[in-house]
């Protein structure tokens, strides 16, 4: 099976999404670390300080990342998911003509990412991003 997963929204607008990824915001990074690189056994793909990102050492489409943050006490600001897009620009204007609330705006990253943030109907914050080239 393909990295890439290729559908249609209802819209019939072509979406291709490389990989989803949960993201977990937690004052306990350490020990988020440790629970799941040595129970589950995932390996550490990026660290940088901030964010962590573990990865299946089978299938390294199948990640998480750890935020170092302070928890709000409210499930819907300490996670959030990453869509990984083929076409990040085109997802930002879909955004944007269907009025949905973008909390952060379409910004290249120092760390090679175009991304933005928004919020789906539940307060969760999704991140929408690709790879610069």
């Amino acid at each position: 099976m393909s990295a890439i997963s290729r559908f249609t929204n209802r819209k019939g607008i072509a979406v291709n999404i490389r990989r989803v990824v949960p993201d977990i915001t937690t004052d306990r990074l350490d020990e988020s670390r440790e629970f799941y690189t040595e129970f589950l056994g995932l390996k550490v793909a990026m660290d940088m300080d901030w964010i962590i990102t573990l990865m299946s050492p089978s299938n390294e489409t199948a990640q998480i990342n750890l935020l170092r943050g302070e928890r709000s006490g409210n499930a819907h600001h300490d996670m959030g998911i990453s869509f990984e897009v083929a076409d990040v620009d085109a997802m930002h204007a879909m955004a944007v003509s269907r009025g949905l609330n973008i909390v952060y705006p379409l910004t290249d990253e120092p760390w090679g990412v175009r991304r933005f943030f928004v919020s789906d109907p539940n307060g969760v914050i999704v991140n929408i991003m690709n790879h610069i080239k």
